[in-house]
């Protein structure tokens, strides 16, 4: 049986790469270049083994591709596309609406039509239905189901694999052709009563995270108020066996999921006349830690960062990944330059990012360590310049939050 997948990114790809063990998977993406890479057996996802990659290309498995047409004949198409923030960080459909636009044009045929981007409830049933109808050139009647992507960039213990699967169709026809599809590579699949509530939690996986780690944020600047150790007092909080779980405070949030989830939860919410206050508010204490960052940093260096020279470590939005999607670094890099100072920034993982390059760790005034992968040395860190502001925790020695 043939499975389309609808982009080839850090969903996509995954399940392409699980699934070509048991299906022949046609991987489709608009970008030309990481397509012909993929077709070479080379992955730009960690996480995808570029020799398992290649098994698949070779047994016929697998094959990338950005033609349409490509897709006409599966039997199963995912959508697996992101689901980003407009520039005013309201919800942006378009990924999904051309996934649809792919979908209605090219499939001729009856098939399961299983999303799983993450967007807000009904998505589903009121957007990716109408929009494929809109599209198609003849009526077809398609299933449909959800099964929202938990793919955690850079994890080695949980993978499709042995992370359970949400999931529910329109129809119950629906419904039992996605356990039938996800059981040959999933461990545990959990069917929920309808895709609203699959959506909803999703949504509500990550919105639990943005509260905490801006609670968390919160209170970091509270403890360095009264003048004791966040951190110590976070390890005394985690001695309570029960109703307590540990989260450290940041720079901010990044990646894919938890500065982006929240909003589409609030977006739907304030929709339908529900209050959001506090999911909004989450959302501006985390924006809002780059600032206070780049606050303490000045109250630190004379009040003034006019020609100072200051090396952000770290632009990952998180450690060991080369992942930059929503990356705090950027709004402290941003608020650094108004204030005057001129920032570079090192980051062996990532390399290249806007346009810049990865600057050595070494001969800065000032050293900003906003993620810091294993790779990377505290000793080097530490010597990099003759103030260091950590927000991360981990380097001992160094002013922090």
């Amino acid at each position: 049986m043939k499975v389309a997948v609808i982009g080839q990114g850090y969903v996509g790809l995954t399940i392409s790469a699980f699934a070509g063990k048991y299906f022949e998977v046609i991987g489709f993406d608009n970008n030309q270049r990481i397509v012909d890479q993929l077709n070479l057996g080379i992955s730009h996802i960690e996480g995808v083994d570029s020799d398992l990659l290649s098994k698949w290309i070779k047994a016929g498995r697998y094959r990338a591709t950005t033609k349409g047409s490509d897709i006409e004949d599966a039997a199963i198409v995912v959508i697996a596309v992101p689901t980003p923030l407009t520039k005013d960080r309201q919800p942006d459909l378009a990924f999904i609406d051309a996934a649809c636009k792919s979908i209605g044009e090219n499939v001729k045929k009856p098939v399961l039509v299983i999303n799983e981007s993450t967007s807000f409830p009904g998505t589903l049933r009121n957007y990716i239905k109408p929009a494929i109808q809109k599209y198609s050139k003849s009526p077809v009647e398609h299933l449909y189901a959800i099964s929202p992507e938990r793919v955690d960039p850079g994890r080695g213990d949980y993978n499709q694999k042995n992370t359970p699967r949400l999931y529910a169709g329109l129809t119950p026809e629906a419904s039992e052709k996605t356990r039938s599809f996800y059981s040959k590579f999933c461990d545990e699949l959990v069917e929920v009563s309808s895709p609203e509530v699959a959506e909803a939690a999703k949504l509500f996986e990550n919105t639990f995270r943005q509260v905490n780690i801006a609670l968390v944020n919160e209170f970091a600047q509270i403890a360095h108020s009264l003048g004791i150790s966040v951190y110590e007092t976070l390890e005394a909080a985690n001695t309570k066996p029960y109703g307590f779980m540990k989260f450290t405070p940041s720079a901010g949030v990044g990646g894919h999921c938890i500065p982006v989830d929240p909003t589409y939860l609030a977006a739907v919410a304030e929709k339908h006349g529900a209050p959001a206050t506090f999911i909004r508010r989450a959302n501006e204490v985390n924006l809002e830690m780059s600032k206070y960052v780049v606050d303490r940093v000045q109250a630190d260096n004379g009040g003034s960062l006019q020609g100072k020279s200051v090396l952000v470590v770290g632009v990952a939005y998180k450690p060991n990944v080369a992942d930059v999607r929503e990356t705090a670094a950027e709004l402290v890099i941003e608020h650094l330059r108004e204030r005057g100072a001129v920032v570079s920034w090192h980051d062996d993982v990532v390399g290249s990012w806007n346009g810049e390059k990865s600057s050595p760790l070494s001969g800065a005034d000032i050293a900003v360590v906003i993620t810091k992968h294993e790779e990377v040395q505290v000793r080097d860190i530490l010597a990099s310049a003759p103030y260091v502001f950590d927000t991360t925790g981990k380097v001992v020695g160094a002013h922090g939050l």
